[in-house]
């Protein structure tokens, strides 16, 4: 019932949203009288508001056709190299960054961001996409709105997760054999990255990553616990269970699988910082209101990205409230793979690196940082903490920060160790 009251309401707003932006469109036609006078440019403001506030999102394109190489623009092309069910391989390549007076240099090295499987699409990391792509071939995982994949393709849980990834990382090594990849995870996927790379060391697998990169990860959540990690302590699985897993409505191709719907995602994203949010929107007004559209469409821009949201298999959502922020099954030594033991202290090939943000309120203080006292076995050269200064959750993989502070210690890092 809970996601066909959403339809409705959505359905609802829809009609709404687009009543609203056709008024304000006409409010701020030339031909208006009413255009001219105190209020119509007011009426006209706060409508375009409303309009984008209750507008429904589809999934954004990433829209990265040129990046700047050192000091040159160059092509990138964009393509999907493997089709999964819940979940494709992007790659985007730097088209001639290699070539110099027709002759092949050596190699770029080639790195797998592995986005967040936590309510937004993959295209929430455009930004870090773009800044890698200066040094490096970049593959990213590009997830699958879990409504869209019939029930017939199966479920989906922590445990496909991991063997998705490691999936991908072995298409990336067998694209050129002998060269293996580099592996970035930002927030959630720390998780299933850290324990890919522990079995991949473990089975001596030919692809196992050179460098994990592990950004605002929740590797132990008992670390400096936030408003999100105390919600999953205090309630029992099975609260979650009834209270935020959905079935998916007929009209859509997952029709019958149950999921953690995104609308709820993003109904917890926006309260917990819902004063911040309403500033935003109210700026964007006098924005609006005052004629600067580009100060306002930044505004827009972000939103746009930041309210399309997809849906979570309902197995997977489960697995990692009970694994990540319950039992903390990793930083304990009983994480499973499909009844196998995943040993963290195995990894002995695969370089370290570990990324916080000094006011990160989703993944506090030290709980990326555990994962280096998980690994005894790696040498001190092997491992790495970063913090960035006045950075937030999202301030460490992308925004200013990002591109000119954390992005060259990653950089660097895979540079030592390639």
């Amino acid at each position: 019932m809970l996601y066909h009251a959403y339809e409705l309401q959505r359905s609802w707003l829809n009609s709404a949203s687009a009543w609203a932006s056709i008024s304000a469109e006409v409010l701020s036609n030339p031909a208006n009288p009413w255009g001219y006078t105190g209020i119509g440019p007011m009426a006209a403001s706060a409508l375009d508001v409303f309009a984008h506030a209750t507008a429904n999102y589809e999934k954004p394109a990433f829209g990265i056709t040129e990046v700047e190489v050192d000091g040159q623009l160059l092509p990138v092309i964009e393509s999907t190299v493997l089709n999964r069910p819940f979940g494709d391989l992007k790659r985007f390549k730097v088209d001639g960054v290699d070539v110099v007076d027709g002759q092949r240099t050596h190699a770029r090295p080639k790195l797998l961001i592995v986005a967040p499987m936590s309510g937004h699409y993959a295209t929430l990391l455009r930004g870090t996409v773009r800044r890698m792509l200066q040094s490096a071939e970049v593959y990213i995982t590009d997830w699958a709105d879990a409504k869209t994949v019939p029930v017939h393709e199966g479920h989906f849980d922590l445990d496909d997760y991991i063997d998705y990834l490691i999936e991908f990382l072995q298409h990336i090594e067998a694209q050129d054999p002998g060269s293996r990849p580099h592996m970035m995870a930002v927030c959630q996927p720390s998780v299933p990255a850290f324990a890919a790379t522990a079995l991949m060391n473990l089975h001596k697998d030919p692809a196992t990553p050179l460098t994990l990169t592990m950004m605002g990860g929740p590797i132990d959540t008992r670390e400096s616990p936030t408003t999100v990690n105390n919600l999953a302590m205090e309630r029992p699985i099975e609260w979650f269970r009834q209270s935020v897993i959905a079935t998916v409505p007929m009209n859509h191709r997952g029709a019958g699988r149950k999921v953690y719907p995104g609308f709820l995602q993003l109904s917890g994203f926006m309260s917990m910082n819902l004063g911040s949010h309403m500033m935003s929107h109210y700026e964007m007004f006098k924005h609006l209101n005052a004629g600067d559209e580009e100060s306002a469409q930044a505004t827009k821009d972000f939103y746009d990205e930041y309210r399309a949201v997809c849906d979570m298999t309902a197995e997977f959502y489960l697995q990692t409230v009970e694994e990540v922020f319950q039992t903390h099954s990793i930083p304990n030594g009983e994480f499973r793979h499909k009844g196998e033991l995943v040993d963290i202290t195995k990894i002995t090939d695969t370089a370290l690196l570990a990324i916080e943000g000094e006011r990160d309120d989703i993944s506090g203080l030290g709980q990326t940082k555990a994962a280096l006292d998980l690994c005894p076995k790696l040498k001190a050269s092997q491992k790495r903490y970063y913090m960035a200064e006045g950075a937030g959750h999202y301030g460490i993989f992308n925004g200013s920060k990002w591109r000119s502070k954390v992005a060259p210690v990653v950089e660097e890092w895979m540079a030592k160790h390639g």
